[in-house]
């Protein structure tokens, strides 16, 4: 049986991650992330504590599961946040990765059992600028503390003797259990539906993300044992602006309700690429990666939301 161990569990991530995986007879799941246990079903899997930035707790819990994959959904990926408290968004992001490559380097010697290491990672490390859909070759340049930490996180990889791939995904939305941050499509569904005014970027591109997609992206990953980098996304790029329009659509809400605006107007401590997207062609290629519209992605969250 193979053993996934998975961190950050109580986020959106994380969460599908366990939900899916614990479908699977050949697979046993151990959860971890910091404090109590979020999830709402608490069997068929294990649950530990874990604080990615201890490196003796990352050991003993290495030791004591041996896990055959590790999927890192841990991350301070408030953008913002990261550009004020940088040397908890550097330990969190950085640090952290670097723990984990040096207890695998450390256990593979006496065991020679390596597990491989799937991280997430981000559009943001890309400045934008390219104008059509980035591939996993093109040459990242963070225009943020954030995407810098995430860029050097890569690179901790990208130098270690480990089995490593990574995952690059782009604004992920879903729903899960105890919800501690929103995404763009509910805060988007919440304010219109409450018939409260919006004011939305039109220059900025993203390609929205199902975060049940991005799941099963990472899981083929494992499945196939496959390794370096992969861009793992929805298939449409639009303008947040379009995006909040969609989900106004979807929802037969107001969509008077939404003021269109320019980055520039924000204020926001960090920048943001203006234009993000990825070419999905080598994850549908190697991995059988096959997301669903946004559309699609919108009929899966109505249909939880019911549930």
């Amino acid at each position: 049986m193979k053993k996934i161990l998975i961190t950050g569990s109580n986020g959106l991530l994380g969460q599908k991650l366990v939900y899916a995986l614990i479908k699977r007879m050949d697979i046993q799941v151990i959860a971890t992330s910091v404090g109590p246990n979020r999830l709402i079903k608490q069997e068929g899997y294990i649950y530990e504590p874990l604080d990615i930035t201890n490196k003796s707790e990352v050991e003993a819990v290495i030791k004591k599961y041996q896990p055959d994959v590790i999927i890192n959904t841990a991350a301070m990926t408030n953008v913002d946040a990261c550009e004020t408290k940088r040397e908890e968004c550097w330990t969190l992001n950085v640090t952290s990765v670097q723990n984990f490559v040096d207890v695998i380097s450390q256990q593979s010697k006496t065991d020679n059992q390596q597990p491989l290491f799937i991280h997430l990672s981000t559009d943001f490390i890309f400045d934008g600028e390219k104008g059509s859909e980035y591939l996993e070759t093109d040459k990242p340049n963070p225009q943020s503390y954030y995407a810098l930490s995430k860029f050097e996180s890569e690179k901790v990889l990208g130098k270690s003797a480990i089995k490593w791939a990574i995952a690059r995904t782009i604004i992920v939305y879903g729903i899960v259990d105890n919800m501690s941050r929103s995404n763009i499509v509910l805060w988007a569904k919440d304010a219109l539906t409450k018939g409260q005014k919006i004011n939305v970027v039109d220059d900025q591109f993203r390609s929205p993300t199902l975060a049940e997609d991005l799941a099963d992206g990472c899981i083929l990953i494992a499945d196939k044992n496959a390794t370096g980098i992969f861009h793992l996304s929805g298939k449409e790029t639009m303008s947040v602006l379009e995006l909040v329009y969609k989900v106004a659509d979807f929802w037969h809400l107001d969509k008077t309700l939404v003021t269109p605006i320019k980055s520039n107007t924000l204020n926001q401590a960090a920048k943001r690429p203006p234009r993000t997207g990825f070419d999905i062609g080598k994850a549908k290629r190697e991995l059988g990666y096959n997301p669903h519209s946004f559309v699609e992605g919108l009929e899966i969250l109505d249909a939880q939301l019911k549930a």
